[in-house]
């Protein structure tokens, strides 16, 4: 029973995001309304900038961050298990 279920929740799924996809008109996006007023567009380096370079450099200091002012003690670190030797 919970193969048909999911199959019927998958096709429901499936059909809603189709009708919404076909209702929905990107034409209207090239009209311009009162008071539209776009600015000049970004270049690719902007935009990979923006979008790539920028976050990937918050994360990078965000770890480095935590990892400079961890203050557990070692004794309560989770470690990779080893192997004993035999």
């Amino acid at each position: 029973m919970d193969k048909k279920n999911a199959l019927r929740a998958g096709a429901l799924a499936a059909g809603t995001t189709l009708m919404m996809l076909l209702m929905s008109s990107p034409a209207l996006a090239l009209t311009r309304d009162d008071g539209d007023d776009p600015g000049p567009g970004l270049s690719i380096a902007d935009t990979l900038g923006l979008y790539v370079a920028a976050p990937i450099v918050i994360f990078a200091v965000i770890t480095g961050l935590v990892m400079v002012l961890d203050k557990s003690k070692t004794e309560h670190r989770v470690l990779k298990p080893t192997k004993p030797k035999a």
